[in-house]
């Protein structure tokens, strides 16, 4: 699965308004997506360092319409929801390589989300 296949798109609501200064974004993905499969396409799409990962399954609500001919019964579609917790304080990573020696990677990756929602 790509990973613009597993995220769907952001949900922006109130709540997730107010976590994103935490650090948190909610995104819409792919019901068979896995935790690792979301924080692999969120890292590669957005170039954030993913810290955790929750999912929510949430399933489709009844609806029920009156009609001139009867009742007609529905329900919505059931979906995935992932709350992300990137790194805010995102630098260079430093690790000890062969012989004990300190070696830092160049990669810097970004502290927010700036297409979060738009």
């Amino acid at each position: 699965m790509k990973d613009y296949e597993i995220i769907i798109r952001p949900l922006k609501s109130e709540k997730s308004a107010a976590a994103n200064a935490e650090g948190k974004y909610t995104f819409i993905v792919a019901k068979d997506a896995t935790k690792i499969d979301i924080k692999k396409a969120v890292e590669s799409l957005f170039e954030v360092k993913v810290i955790s990962v929750n999912t929510i399954n949430y399933d489709g609500k009844k609806k029920v319409r009156r009609q001139n001919s009867g009742v007609v019964e529905g329900r919505q579609p059931s979906y995935k929801k992932a709350i992300v917790k990137i790194d805010q304080n995102a630098g260079e990573v430093s690790y000890i390589g062969k012989g004990g020696k300190a070696v830092k990677s160049g990669r810097k990756y970004k502290t927010t989300i700036e297409d979060f929602g738009d």
